[in-house]
């Protein structure tokens, strides 16, 4: 496709023009991605830590941002998707880069990529990248998109790589088992480098795949671990012991697995980034991510939570569990078409009373009444009248939801809004313009 005769001249602009030039959202394949690579000149002369999996990869990011920048490291983080500034997916130094920078770098991509048809995701990976190479860090962090193996973030060759979790999610593009997600999330490791895997039951598919191209394997329970009690808990690699920590400030039964990860990663780049026992607690209390259970002051309780496939849904309702009684909980809910809906709900529908549920602004997604059809498949029952004990209603948009529960519930009650990160996103909009 022709370059349009006209260059964006804001973030905004440029980012309309992005979603609107390519044929196709989700092209799997490097080819293309890495012919502009290579005219970039694009690489980093400071270690690289990539991070795929299922559920907690942005987690496991935020830990290492957070330990690595109190160790006084200039750390640069490529995380996504964005809640409600595009600018939050490029951090330095543990902030946003500016539109002035990102727009600079789309520029160098354009100029670069010729004829090359780029997805927004190739294009905006790439041109993220760029900023980063240019920003003299000490250290990279990567979160990988979809998969691994042909996910345009594994065009940098990593000197850790991290799988967090492999679990069912995306299987138009990653196949409809463990193993065969497991074989494309293990696209990420290397020969010779670090490859670390935090998930408790690891596919044979991704251990043979290590094992193959000679990486260094790091497998939980075997290399590293954790023990712990309700106060702190110990970590224990390879050649390292970090003992008397305080729980990651996110919430959740997951996390440890996800701060093991971190540890690990830390624990064998420890002669490049030295860091101290401090410097790990302090990181650990300080880290901030918004959408992983982030629970938020005042009455009704508020969660927001990503969870947006059946392996995530199971760890909010463990974590909705441990919170206390609550005397009725609404789910304000909103997924993608192609998600497993009714396996999320399954994991779920025994906390929850009155579900508001939403379309999003996306073509994929599904509306409120396919909504309701999995609802009613997964045996969620609905009862009428103004007084119902359980409710199911459908809304055109998060923030309506939101609205309608906020309005029903007493103060002792919760809002839980899950599934989609548009889902978490629409509500963050909606409390930030100013009704709560």
């Amino acid at each position: 496709m022709s370059n349009t005769p006209t260059a964006p001249v804001t973030l905004a602009d440029w980012l309309a023009l992005l979603e609107s030039r390519h044929f196709k959202t989700i092209d799997m394949g490097l080819d293309r991605v890495r012919q502009v690579k290579d005219r970039l000149q694009l690489q980093f002369a400071c270690p690289v830590i990539m991070v795929a999996g299922t559920n907690g990869k942005g987690s496991t990011c935020a830990m290492l941002e957070s330990i690595l920048l109190r160790a006084g490291y200039k750390v640069g983080l490529y995380i996504k998707p964005h809640f409600l500034d595009f600018n939050e997916r490029a951090r330095i130094g543990g902030t946003s880069a500016s539109d002035a920078a990102l727009i600079a770098s789309f520029e160098a991509v354009e100029a670069q990529r010729g004829d090359i048809s780029l997805t927004y995701f190739e294009f905006t990976t790439l041109a993220i990248m760029h900023l980063l190479a240019a920003a003299q860090l000490d250290v990279v962090i990567l979160e990988v998109g979809l998969g691994g193996r042909l996910d345009a973030v594994n065009i940098v060759d990593a000197d850790v790589s991290i799988v967090t979790s492999v679990d069912i999610d995306h299987t138009d593009y990653l196949g409809d088992t463990r193993e065969k997600i497991g074989f494309e999330k293990a696209g990420i490791f290397r020969a010779g480098k670090t490859a670390i895997c935090s998930d408790p039951v690891p596919p044979q598919s991704l251990i043979e795949h290590a094992n193959a191209i000679g990486a260094d394997l790091w497998l939980l329970g075997r290399d590293f671990n954790y023990t712990g009690d309700k106060q702190q808990w110990n970590y224990g690699g390879r050649g390292q012991r970090r003992n008397a920590l305080g729980y990651p400030s996110l919430r959740g039964a997951n996390q440890l697995l996800n701060a093991s990860a971190a540890l690990a990663a830390l624990e064998s780049l420890r002669t490049q980034l030295p860091v101290s026992a401090q410097e790990v607690r302090s990181g650990f209390v300080m880290m901030d991510l918004p959408g992983r259970f982030q629970v938020l002051p005042g009455q009704p309780l508020v969660i927001l939570d990503v969870a947006h496939n059946p392996h995530a849904a199971a760890t909010l309702a463990q974590n909705l569990d441990n919170m206390g009684f609550h005397p009725y909980t609404y789910a304000v809910f909103g997924a993608m078409l192609d998600k497993d809906i009714e396996g999320i709900v399954s994991q779920i529908k025994t906390r929850v009373d009155h579900w508001c549920l939403t379309a999003l602004p996306l073509p994929r997604a599904a509306s409120g009444e396919q909504l309701q059809e999995r609802l009613l498949a997964a045996g969620v029952k609905a009862e009428d009248g103004a007084d119902a004990e359980a409710s199911i209603q459908t809304f055109a948009t998060p923030a309506q939801a939101y609205a309608n529960a906020l309005s029903r519930a007493g103060e002792n009650d919760r809002i839980v809004v899950f599934g989609s990160f548009l889902t978490v996103a629409g509500v963050m909009e909606a409390r930030k313009s100013g009704f709560h």
